[in-house]
C-alpha cells in the first residue's frame, strides 16, 4: 500500500545516536571527504563538536544518519534543510563519510529514500542542492536521481589557489514521480 520511507535496497534512514559522534569525528580527519562535502574551510572536529542530543529535526529541517542494512554500520548522513513550507521547497545535503562505501550505490540509495520522504511524506514540491563542480561523482549521482542542473555561481569556491563553480541542481515533485513509477 505505502512505499517504505526509511528502508532502501542497501541502507536505511536512521535517527542519530550519541555514539555516532566518534565516527563523525573520525570522518573529519579525511580532508578529501570534507572538501567534497562543503565549501566551508575544513578542520578536524572532536566528538564533542557534534550535538546529536538536541532534536535534529526542527520545523525547517529533517536530519538522518545512513546505516547499512547488512550490518547496521553508520556510513553517512542526509538532511533536508531550509524548508520553506509556504513554497514547499527544501535544500538537501548528503555525505558518505565512510570511504569504503563511496561509489557503490549507497549514495544513490540514500537519494532515493530522502526524495521519497521529501515528496511523499513532507509534501514538498522542489528539492535543491549545491555542489562544487569538481565533485563529479556526486554530480553523476544527482543526475541519475533526476536532478536538473539549474545554474552555477561561477568561480565561487577557492581551493588551493584554484577557483571552481558552485553548481545548483533541483528536482521537482512531478519529475521525481515520473522517474519513480
Amino acid at each position: 500500500m505505502f512505499q517504505p520511507l526509511f528502508r532502501g535496497k542497501l541502507l536505511c534512514l536512521a535517527a542519530p545516536l550519541p555514539e555516532d559522534k566518534d565516527t563523525f569525528s573520525r570522518w573529519t580527519l579525511d580532508d578529501g571527504y570534507l572538501r567534497l562535502l562543503d565549501d566551508d574551510p575544513i578542520q578536524p572536529q572532536s566528538p564533542a563538536g557534534f550535538n546529536f542530543e538536541s532534536n535534529p529535526h526542527s520545523a525547517n529541517s529533517f536530519y538522518f544518519h545512513l546505516r547499512t542494512l547488512s550490518d547496521d554500520r553508520l556510513i553517512g548522513f542526509v538532511v533536508l534543510f531550509n524548508i520553506k513550507w509556504a513554497s514547499q521547497t527544501s535544500e538537501l545535503a548528503i555525505g558518505i563519510g565512510d570511504a569504503d562505501y563511496r561509489g557503490k550505490g549507497y549514495g544513490s540509495d540514500a537519494l532515493g529514500l530522502i526524495l521519497n520522504y521529501a515528496f511523499s511524506e513532507l509534501n514538498l514540491f522542489r528539492v535543491g542542492l549545491n555542489v562544487m563542480d569538481y565533485n563529479t561523482n556526486a554530480i553523476a549521482a544527482y543526475e541519475r536521481a533526476g536532478f536538473v542542473r539549474e545554474g552555477a555561481r561561477r568561480k565561487a569556491v577557492l581551493r588551493e589557489g584554484v577557483r571552481y563553480d558552485l553548481v545548483q541542481f533541483g528536482i521537482l515533485r512531478d519529475e521525481w514521480q515520473s522517474r519513480s513509477r
